[in-house]
């Protein structure tokens, strides 16, 4: 799934959001999708095959992901689990800072991968393990700790130039650069209209291709057929609604566009591996 994520991280006076994802979580299954903030995921056990605009990297425990702002990304986990830090760069900005301004600008763009295999990212991945820690703990020195952090993970980037300040680097040619403002837009109506009908003819309109191409096309970028992936995000909204609100198992089914509660049961069961109730009742027992 991909759609521009438009959600506070954190609180308006310090934007920084932690979460720990296992396979309880509503978005176990990483969506695709993007935000203008920017994120650093950390593997703690098993695998996680992640995609950043149409590149895929194998994850493992003890591997750092750094995404970019604007960068679409998804990712599938098995056996895993794994946390995010999303954060603004402007919160943290330093006037006058050349580096600073790229990463606002989206000029320039932090190397993705930092493998616990290297020897080389060993000092950087124990700075960005330090600020996960940091961030759990609740403390007067928290947002010290925290920020204190972020800059020594943005100042050993930049000493060391791990990035780049070529747009291109971020795909593996222009023509996917061209196909990954495609699938923003085509998913950005979808996350708009999940609660609706939604045609592949309708779908294939905003993308801007003929819908005869249009399934092989959206199966290229995401590994899923088009209603695959409308059934798939319906999936994890219902997920949230069931752990944040008191509706019924009907009721959500049908304000996430399924039109069938048996089908929507069955469905939600080959996705979670668990009925809509029993999922429900992993928060009351979490």
């Amino acid at each position: 799934m991909s759609y521009n994520e438009l959600k506070q991280h954190g609180t308006a006076d310090f934007p920084i959001g932690l979460y720990q994802i296992d396979h309880t979580h509503p978005k176990y299954q990483m969506a695709y999708h993007w935000h203008t903030e920017h994120e650093v995921i950390r593997v703690l056990s098993g695998t996680l095959y992640i995609t950043l605009n149409n590149r895929s990297f194998t994850a493992t425990a003890g591997d750092i992901i750094y995404v970019n702002g604007e960068v679409v990304h998804g990712a599938v986990p098995q056996d895993c689990v794994y946390e995010c830090i999303v954060f603004s760069p402007g919160y943290l900005s330093m006037p006058g800072s050349d580096f600073f301004d790229g990463l606002l600008g989206h000029n320039i763009y932090v190397e993705s991968f930092f493998s616990h295999d290297e020897p080389k990212h060993e000092h950087l991945r124990g700075v960005v393990n330090a600020v996960f820690e940091a961030l759990r703990e609740d403390s007067e020195g928290q947002r010290y700790f925290v920020v204190g952090g972020f800059y020594q993970m943005l100042g050993w980037i930049a000493e060391h130039h791990l990035y780049s300040e070529n747009l291109g680097m971020q795909f593996r040619s222009a023509r996917d650069e061209k196909n990954v403002q495609k699938l923003k837009n085509v998913l950005s109506y979808i996350r708009h209209s999940y609660d609706q009908q939604i045609s592949l003819v309708d779908m294939a309109n905003v993308a801007g291709i003929s819908p005869q191409y249009f399934c092989a096309f959206f199966k290229s970028m995401t590994d899923k057929s088009p209603i695959e992936y409308v059934t798939s995000y319906r999936i994890e909204r219902a997920s949230r609604k069931l752990l944040t609100t008191d509706s019924s198992v009907t009721e959500i089914a049908y304000s996430c566009g399924f039109n069938d509660l048996s089908y929507f049961i069955k469905t939600f069961k080959a996705e979670k591996g668990m009925t809509p109730r029993s999922f429900r009742r992993t928060k009351v027992n979490s």
